[in-house]
């Protein structure tokens, strides 16, 4: 079987690597990746997607791409003729591209669809405070992430789990259910199920304004979204006029809590960091202020000098 596996970011790489293992059945012809991305500095090298590293070392043909529209893409895969085209945590394709596999383009997704379809299902997951989540493989069509379900596996989602981890471990999950669905394909004996309308949900990209805490929230909720944005891009919130990046936290109870406080107040108690949330408190565990580097709350707490006026973020 003829394989074109498209991919960018470490999420991809298990699946990538599962198929060139079987090398007896698949054949990959080709990988399609992102172009490089710069880097801040105009000196340094330009950063080569997870998944081009990947195709380097197992010395696999590699395609880097912008623009997917583009025609010179559509008449590339073309030439290609695979049976099979696999996408994961790529770009949205046009039907000149995908409709170019004989037996079907497939893509992996990181929740059990209909739920959570967009850009960031990780992390909206567990924003929404789930226990449960999985990896779905669906036949690709026009509107995104609405196409005809083949396998999907699920998994319970750890208490304190955040995005990194969860994407670490959905992207082992994903490989053998991309391998699962493509002996499937082999084989002619795939069956497919539609999407539920009435139960689709969405997870739209990460923004600067969806990523910041609202203080206001229960402590239960401000946690959630904390880890769903933990590593990458992080929950954020305003520190005395800089940006703070909060990267874990924790629900908890500050001693001797009889003062009136509103929620964003920042409290010291018993050499912890503690934020106020709208029905609680919520301990901050690993943080960076702007222009610092990221550390645990100890560490911040002791290179911190304030004023006797309360703090409070916002």
């Amino acid at each position: 079987m003829r394989i074109i596996f498209m991919g960018t970011p470490d999420f991809a790489v298990p699946s990538l690597q599962a198929i060139a293992a079987e090398k007896s059945d698949f054949d990959i012809v080709l990988v399609v990746t992102g172009k490089d991305k710069p880097r801040k500095s105009k000196h340094a090298v330009a950063e080569p997607s997870a998944v081009k590293e990947a195709a380097v070392a197992l010395g696999l043909p590699l395609y880097e791409v912008d623009d997917v529209t583009d025609p010179v893409f559509a008449h590339t895969v073309a030439e290609c003729r695979p049976d099979v085209i696999v996408v994961a945590a790529f770009r949205i394709l046009p039907p000149a591209v995908y409709e170019q596999a004989a037996q079907g383009a497939f893509n992996l997704h990181a929740s059990l669809l209909p739920a959570y379809r967009g850009a960031a299902p990780i992390n909206w997951t567990l924003i929404k405070g789930e226990q449960e989540t999985g990896v779905t493989t669906f036949f690709l069509q026009q509107r995104v992430d609405t196409g005809t379900v083949i396998l999907q596996e699920k998994t319970l989602i750890a208490p304190d789990e955040n995005a990194a981890e969860l994407a670490r471990r959905l992207s082992v999950i994903g490989a053998g259910v991309v391998v699962k669905t493509l002996h499937l394909i082999a084989s002619g004996s795939v069956t497919v199920s539609a999407q539920d309308e009435a139960l689709a949900s969405r997870a739209p990209k990460l923004t600067r304004d969806n990523t910041r805490i609202q203080w206001a929230l229960p402590v239960a909720e401000i946690h959630n979204f904390i880890r769903g944005l933990a590593l990458k891009p992080t929950a954020w919130t305003t520190f005395e006029g800089k940006t703070m990046k909060i990267f874990r936290a924790a629900p908890g109870e500050v001693s001797s809590d009889n003062f009136s406080a509103s929620p964003g107040m920042v409290r010291v108690s018993q050499g912890k960091l503690f934020a106020k949330g709208g029905d609680g408190w919520i301990e901050l565990l690993s943080l960076q202020l702007e222009g610092r580097k990221p550390m645990e709350a100890g560490e911040f707490l002791r290179g911190y000098r304030h004023d006797s006026e309360p703090s409070i973020f916002v």
